[in-house]
Order: C-alpha cells, then sequence, then structure tokens
C-alpha cells in the first residue's frame, strides 16, 4: 500500500513539472521577434501613382507578409508598427521596434522616379552613407515623412530632411548591425530575382533616420515604382502583392534558420538583448576611464587574437585630436565597408576588453567588442570561444 502511494504521488510529481510554466519556459526556445512596417499611412500618403498610393500597397503588402509568417512559423511573434491606414512618425516605429527588443525590423515602402515611367525592379536599403546623390535622394524622400509631425524640428533636433547638412549627423554611427542588416538585405534581394522573378536593383545603403533609431538587424525595402504604371498595377493587385510579400517571406525563413543556428551554437545574433559572455579565468584591469592614460594599439601578430573596443566609425579620416574621440589617446583604426572604424585597447586578454567597454559606456553607449587574426578582423563569437578553450585548459 505504501509502495503504490508513493508511486501514485511520484506519478503527480511528474505530471506538475510537465505543465508547469516554468518547465515550459526552460525548454522552449527563444521567441523570435519580427516588427513589419508598412511605411507612410494616413495623412501622409507617401509617392502617389496615377492610381493608387504609396501606403496602401506598402500596409497590403506588410499584412500579406505578416499573415505568412503568424500562419507558418509558431515561434515567430509578429508586431506591426501598423494594421490600419494611420499616420505613425518614424521614431514612434523605431520606438515600437526597440520596445519589443525584436530580432529583425522589415520597412515595406514603394519607389517612385520623377521623369522616368518605365523603370522597373525592386531594391532592398540598409542604414549607411548614400554613395550617390540617387541614394540619397531616396533617403531625403523617406526622411521627409517628419514633415508630416508636430513639433519635428524639436523631435529630431532641428533635423531637416531636404538639407544635404542635416546629413552631417549620419557620419559618426555605429555599425553594430550593419553586417547582418546587409546580409539580410542580400538575401531579400537573392528571393526578388529568384523566386519573385522581379528585376534586381540590388542591395544600398543610404541615411535612413527610421532605421538609424531601430536598435536591431534592419531593411527597408522598395518594391517598385509606382511611378510606372505597370509597376503600379503590379504592385497593387493580389496576384503582385502575394508574389512580392511570398519573396520577403521566403527570404526570412532563410534568414531565421541562420539566426537558430547561430543561436544554438551560442552565437551572438546581434541583438543588443543577448548577454555578452564574460570569462574569468585571467587576471583582469581594474580601470581604463583616464582620459590622459595611453592604451597601447597592440596590433595582430603571428596567429594570435588580439581583442579591441570600437568606439566609433566615420565616413572620412579623423585627426588623432578629433573631438569625437572625447579626450582617448591611442586610438587605433581599420577600413571596412568604405567606413573608417576607430578602436581602443587592444589586448590578448578578452576580459581586459570587457572592462575597458564596461568604462567607456558612458561616453560610447553604443561600444562594442572587435577581434582580430593575423592583421583581419574575425567574428568575435568565435575569437570568445577559442580564448576560452585556450585559457581552461
Amino acid at each position: 500500500m505504501i509502495f503504490r502511494r508513493q508511486y501514485i504521488l511520484f506519478v503527480l510529481i511528474c505530471l506538475w513539472l510537465l505543465a508547469s510554466p516554468l518547465c515550459v519556459v526552460h525548454i522552449a526556445a527563444k521567441e523570435f521577434v519580427v516588427v513589419i512596417d508598412a511605411g507612410h499611412g494616413g495623412n501622409d500618403p507617401g509617392a502617389i501613382g496615377k492610381i493608387f498610393k504609396e501606403k496602401d500597397i506598402n500596409l497590403k503588402v506588410a499584412l500579406k507578409l505578416g499573415s505568412l509568417i503568424r500562419n507558418n512559423c509558431k515561434d515567430v511573434k509578429v508586431i506591426y508598427t501598423r494594421n490600419k491606414d494611420v499616420f505613425v512618425s518614424l521614431n514612434r516605429r523605431a520606438e515600437i521596434a526597440n520596445n519589443a527588443k525584436a530580432d529583425l525590423f522589415i520597412s515595406i515602402h514603394t519607389n517612385a522616379l520623377v521623369n522616368n515611367n518605365t523603370i522597373k525592379g525592386a531594391s532592398t536599403w540598409t542604414l549607411g552613407l548614400a554613395e550617390s546623390e540617387a541614394n540619397l535622394n531616396v533617403a531625403i524622400r523617406e526622411n521627409s515623412v517628419i514633415l508630416y509631425e508636430d513639433n519635428y524640428q524639436t523631435t529630431y533636433a532641428g533635423f531637416d530632411p531636404n538639407s544635404s547638412e542635416s546629413y552631417i549627423i549620419f557620419e559618426f554611427m555605429q555599425d553594430k548591425y550593419m553586417s547582418q542588416s546587409v546580409h539580410f538585405a542580400s538575401i531579400v534581394q537573392q528571393h526578388f530575382k529568384t523566386t519573385c522573378r522581379r528585376i534586381d536593383r540590388g542591395v544600398h545603403q543610404a541615411e535612413f533616420l527610421v532605421l538609424k533609431a531601430s536598435a536591431m538587424p534592419s531593411v527597408l525595402v522598395e518594391l517598385g515604382f509606382i511611378s510606372t504604371p505597370e509597376e503600379e498595377r503590379y504592385m497593387n493587385s493580389e496576384e503582385g502583392a502575394d508574389n512580392l510579400s511570398g519573396g520577403i517571406y521566403s527570404a526570412f525563413l532563410q534568414y531565421k534558420k541562420e539566426h537558430q543556428i547561430r543561436f544554438a551554437s551560442g552565437e551572438d545574433s546581434g541583438s543588443s538583448t543577448q548577454p555578452e559572455p564574460v570569462v574569468e579565468t585571467m587576471p583582469s584591469v581594474a580601470d581604463y576611464t583616464s582620459e590622459t592614460e595611453t592604451v597601447s594599439p597592440l596590433r595582430p601578430a603571428d596567429d594570435k587574437i588580439i581583442f579591441k573596443v570600437q568606439v566609433l566609425a566615420s565616413a572620412k579620416p579623423l585627426r588623432a585630436n578629433h573631438k569625437e574621440f572625447k579626450g582617448l589617446l591611442g586610438v587605433d583604426s581599420y577600413t571596412e565597408n568604405g567606413l573608417y572604424k576607430y578602436t581602443y585597447g587592444a589586448s590578448e586578454n578578452y576580459n581586459e576588453m570587457v572592462h575597458l567597454r564596461k568604462s567607456l559606456t558612458d561616453k560610447y553607449p553604443d561600444i562594442f567588442i572587435v577581434a582580430f587574426k593575423n592583421g583581419k578582423r574575425m567574428n568575435v563569437n568565435a575569437a570568445v570561444a577559442e580564448f576560452k578553450k585556450k585559457n581552461n585548459k
């Protein structure tokens, strides 16, 4: 009888554990959050074609994309910045994504070109410095949305979307999510070309306010040209909207699969919500806060991995005493993706750079650690794994 009672008690405990929310949380995979942003809306029509308005095309494709993801990816949370014809400020769109701690931000738009009613094709854009006047014009058109906002000059600190001088704020920007954004943009374009049979107008970079304020990998998709009548009819048709949303959905699936592989292997997905690995196998430096102290810019040699902290990136080379360095001495630099990237400190000890980064976050909130081997930048997660392996022996 006693044995039977113990057995029943054991079964009940097991059933309770299986039903317990704590158990579910423990075994469940991390939920992937995607924010889908239908550009323009409400009193902001966006680009206007002969028949349709950009805001309506954007919303139709955005809702179809969201439905595809919701219906087929139960481990993904879909959030819209708008799901009806309302105006949403650029700041608010980014705020929605940031508050949701999104893993990916997809902004849906429709292109237009004055005095050209034959151009066709889709393009995908990421945050960066425009390499041509044509690219800058795309950013100016999209950023001009803020003119519909009350007190936009106060909200955006005097930024004038139509003044080229305002765009100097983009010359000193971090690129923590740039590589992942460009990668996803490339996948989108690949599927536009192969899955959707669209003319591939490539991946581009420009100074978009909505992407600048988004703290995760982010892209802005231009579905086609509403200024071209054939494109306008296609994008607004059910067939066209299904095809375009399907192409972005296919790209999303590929990106998410890669994300899951990185997450399972312990690599940082690029989200600021991912905890940074802390390794305590070697002594660490106590303080690097002195503005007059020079931290030797060790350069990679042989097969040794060198860790550094990246403080900023610039479109132009900066003098050693430039105000953006905020009194730091011994700043080093390297070039990548057309940008000059500036680092401070250097050590084979990852822990030292963790402490250095923490000591500088007040000056540089977006500071992050980078790693180099044989003079080339390498994946920092792989570098940390190698450091741990070496020092745990």
